[in-house]
């Protein structure tokens, strides 16, 4: 069968909930209350969806650097995408969450990092699951077929703090900040300890990518939202911690530029660092 690319309805979902090539993942989580996606899960989920936590399965141990959600061991990850029953480069793997794509957009995000293409987001997530009135299971996930999954890691998508340091050598790079614009400017940080943004980033929230309801933006705001800059230019993104940064990388892919960088370590990981330059800027300033 031909699979949709990277956004799929819930339509379109409800009607291949049977298909063994497909495997469904639950991404809801909550930053302020980490086991609430789980919770949100074991009520009421897609039927046959699996569901990884941001913590503890698409995200390594957090240490003094390299920021608050690390990239998680590539083979341990593999394994656990085997388990579910995904084989590398024929399963199509739906990622979805009730937070805009901030979740899910990691999950798609790492597994292509990881060389595997066959992955969609479901456009408008939880809500427009519940909404169309499709059904809800309470009964964990159950592979439908046994997975293999080798990853081939794509080590050129993603940069460290030492690259960025380097930016100045390289005007063709954009480096983009996908936070909230008050944490951008200094004006508010409600989870790091320093305020700010790194020299030289512009900023394109990540929430702009969504409708208020979740649903990715009409398709000319699609087009339109990276156009300002030249076609030649390299995107590399980053936000608090490499999570909601896929959201842009999200949005980047659907404006036909598929392979941008992934500052993964983002704000925590740069802020962490007491000789790392802090840019505040107030509007009027």
């Amino acid at each position: 069968m031909t699979f949709p690319s990277l956004l799929v309805s819930p339509q379109w979902l409800s009607e291949h909930l049977a298909d063994p090539q497909i495997v469904i993942i639950d991404c809801r989580f909550s930053l302020a209350n980490p086991e609430q996606g789980t919770e949100e899960y074991q009520a009421g989920h897609i039927p046959g969806a699996f569901y990884l936590h941001l913590n503890e399965d698409l995200s390594s141990p957090v240490h003094t650097h390299g920021g608050r959600h690390p990239l998680p061991d590539a083979e341990e990850f593999a394994a656990k995408l085997a388990q579910l029953g995904v084989k590398s480069g024929e399963t199509l793997v739906v990622a979805y969450d009730n937070s805009r794509m901030a979740f899910a957009s990691r999950c798609w995000w790492l597994l292509r990092y990881l060389g595997h293409e066959q992955v969609a987001i479901l456009d408008g997530g939880w809500k427009s699951w519940q909404e169309a009135g499709y059904p809800v299971s309470q009964e964990p996930g159950v592979a439908k077929q046994s997975g293999e999954f080798t990853p081939e890691i794509q080590s050129d998508w993603v940069v460290d703090c030492e690259a960025i340091k380097r930016l100045g050598e390289r005007p063709d790079v954009i480096l983009v900040d996908s936070r909230a614009y008050d944490r951008y400017i200094g004006k508010t940080e409600p989870i790091d300890p320093i305020a700010g943004h790194i020299p030289g980033a512009v900023n394109h929230p990540w929430q702009e990518v969504t409708t208020e309801s979740g649903a990715t933006q009409p398709m000319n705001d699609r087009q339109t939202r990276w156009q300002a800059y030249p076609d030649d230019a390299e995107f590399w993104v980053y936000c608090g911690s490499g999570v909601t940064a896929c959201v842009n990388l999200f949005s980047l892919a659907l404006a036909g530029r598929p392979q941008e960088k992934l500052y993964v370590g983002s704000w925590s990981d740069w802020c962490s660092y007491p000789e790392h330059p802090i840019a505040t800027e107030f509007p009027n300033s």
